[in-house]
């Protein structure tokens, strides 16, 4: 209880001050991790000059889902939080349902957030979760940038418990006398997520030994570090060499991305692709323009996630194709 405790006020100490008293919103849906949040924050944000409210998304995605809604909404008031709001969201197909359903949550987030005046949102990811995250990017080959898990604060969004696990939360409701709604798609195997949570990691627990789920939490904070370093001079870099040219696309010279290391090469790209137009290239996409550095044939322009990218003219040229 006392940990739990310690990493809201810890949380809340870390905030820029803000003129008055800021208000920010908990992401509850009444699971145990999310009301284990609601109620450290109902116990200890008021002393360091927070407003804490909450808001519930009803993804309608079981029967009942909005009467769960308004149940995690009862909770939050009886901590204390206000205002406390229910956002009902549409989440359409099942390919990729995860995903969908994510961002249709942050869009209601940022409503939330218009609505209220609110300064952001605050979930109860924890260090299981952030476990998860870089087990799901090292299956799928990720790099630096995707094994960086989640970051402690991503705009609006701010993850206090990314230290604590999630027996810890569990725990400190239980001492706290409290229960919690156990969402069933925590056990849906359709899910990847619930899949490595109950499968891959008690497996590589069993038989390397305790603490797998904090080493890769660990992973996270050393690959953060290192990422955002190099995304930090790969920015200032791209700012000092990029150019726009008159039909509006972005350039950089073949010649200065041949002096820079790859790391950084790649990033510059990716950052060519967004600032043309595109989407963030993947791995793929990277690697093809790649080529038109190192194995350049007088290739034609490829395709990357939204824009064209060619070599032209000792530059590489990217604008958007949409």
């Amino acid at each position: 209880m006392a940990d739990v405790r310690r990493a809201a006020r810890e949380w809340a100490g870390s905030l820029d001050a803000a003129p008055g008293r800021a208000l920010y919103l908990v992401g509850l849906s009444g699971g145990g991790d999310s009301l284990a949040l609601a109620w450290a924050l109902s116990h200890e944000a008021g002393s360091l000059g927070l407003d804490i409210g909450a808001v519930i998304v009803d993804h309608g995605l079981q029967p009942g889902s909005f009467d769960i809604a308004q149940a995690a909404a009862a909770e939050a008031e009886a901590l204390g939080l206000k205002p406390v709001l229910i956002k009902s969201v549409t989440v359409e197909g099942t390919a990729n349902l995860e995903d969908v359903a994510r961002v249709a949550r942050h869009r209601a987030f940022t409503e939330a957030l218009r609505e209220t005046g609110a300064q952001g949102v605050v979930l109860a990811h924890s260090l299981d979760d952030q476990a998860e995250t870089v087990l799901m990017g090292l299956a799928r080959g990720s790099g630096p940038s995707g094994l960086k898990g989640m970051p402690g604060q991503d705009g609006i969004l701010h993850r206090p418990f990314l230290g604590l696990s999630r027996a810890t939360l569990r725990q400190a409701l239980l001492d706290a006398g409290m229960t919690w709604w156990e969402d069933p798609h925590n056990a849906d195997e359709r899910f990847t997520r619930v899949r490595v949570r109950n499968q891959v990691l008690p497996v590589l627990e069993r038989e390397m030994g305790p603490g797998v789920a904090q080493a890769l939490a660990r992973t996270a904070e050393l690959f953060r570090s290192d990422a955002t370093a190099l995304d930090d001079e790969a920015a200032t870099w791209f700012e000092a060499h990029a150019t726009t040219l008159d039909d509006g696309s972005w350039a950089l010279e073949v010649a200065d991305l041949e002096q820079v290391s790859v790391a950084l090469q790649t990033r510059a790209l990716r950052m060519l692709v967004v600032r043309a137009g595109g989407d963030a290239p993947t791995y793929a996409h990277t690697a093809q323009m790649r080529r038109l550095l190192e194995q350049w044939k007088g290739q034609s322009a490829v395709d990357v996630s939204g824009a064209s990218v060619e070599r032209r003219d000792g530059r590489i040229v990217a604008r958007a194709s949409r």
